[in-house]
């Protein structure tokens, strides 16, 4: 079974997950979001959803700048989600299903409005072979995160029955993989080939090669850098690997290739500031990287 998985591309992008689009896809519309459910910071993100593989233990400690801001997990915007999780109850309305979901680390409600032009087809006597949502069984949901008098639940765009388990142990690798993506960098720059003079990484307690193990966050220096947050080693990589001149960069374009926001660049360059890893050059919105690092 293909899970249409990530391989080397970067997790900004919009992923279908072998979505075909519609009811009765494994996907969801380009144009699910719209509508009355859409916030005011959703209608700026139109056409630049991305699709998050999370656990819903992730979900719930997702945050929100503000009020009417996407929520953030590790630091990043989350629109669209997809977990896996086992149905613990179906509760049945004029205009909506709600399914309050179980993945093993957190507990969860999907909500999915009703379509009454769809409901018509799913009266086909073809559809009778289909697997069915039932309760204890595994599901597979794709939707947007929304809050609502504080609590928390997922819109789906679409939510289908799991009818191979192994999707259930690869959904976790891969959440687990794009955490570690944003949290400790792509995992090309633990390689020994792109990175000579980074330290190498030892075996684990399995007697395996652990590429994390070597906690190095600088490549082509065996300096270890100081715990700091994702943002902060986000900026502290453009700044040391984008072409410039030697004025370094300025904030603008700092926030532009990183498509963060100047709040979140400036409390990311005060950090830097703090572990003397940056300084300003001709102004205090022009950094480069101390020499040497």
């Amino acid at each position: 079974m293909d899970y249409n998985s990530y391989g080397n591309a970067q997790y900004t992008t919009t992923t279908s997950y072998g979505a075909q689009g519609g009811a009765g896809g494994g996907g969801f519309m380009g144009g699910s979001q719209s509508g009355s459910q859409q916030s005011p910071a959703g209608r700026g993100t139109y056409g630049k959803d991305t699709l998050r593989p999370v656990t819903i233990r992730q979900v719930l400690n997702a945050y929100q700048p503000h009020p009417d801001a996407e929520f953030k997990l590790d630091d990043v915007e989350i629109t669209q989600v997809t977990f896996v999780g086992q149905i613990r109850n179906i509760s049945t309305q004029t205009t909506n299903i709600t399914y309050k979901m179980d993945d093993g680390t957190g507990i969860i409600e999907v909500k999915q409005w009703i379509d009454s032009d769809a409901t018509t087809s799913l009266s086909n006597p073809s559809d009778a072979s289909k697997a069915k949502l039932e309760t204890d069984g595994w599901a597979r949901v794709w939707g947007r995160l929304k809050s609502f008098s504080n609590k928390r639940h997922v819109g789906a765009h679409v939510i289908r029955p799991v009818t191979d388990k192994n999707e259930i142990n690869y959904h976790l690798l891969e959440a687990t993989y794009v955490h570690l993506y944003f949290t400790r960098g792509p995992p090309e720059q633990f390689s020994s080939d792109s990175n000579p003079n980074a330290a190498q990484p030892g075996p684990n307690q399995y007697g395996q090669t652990d590429p994390y193990s070597a906690n190095t966050n600088n490549q082509g220096t065996n300096k270890l850098l100081p715990q700091m947050s994702v943002a902060a080693r986000r900026v502290y990589e453009v700044l040391r690997t984008s072409p410039q001149n030697t004025e370094g960069l300025h904030t603008q374009n700092i926030a532009a290739t990183l498509g963060m926001g100047m709040a979140d660049v400036m409390k990311a360059g005060d950090e830097l500031l703090s572990f003397g890893l940056m300084y300003t050059t001709v102004d205090d919105s022009t950094w480069a990287v101390m020499d040497g690092l």
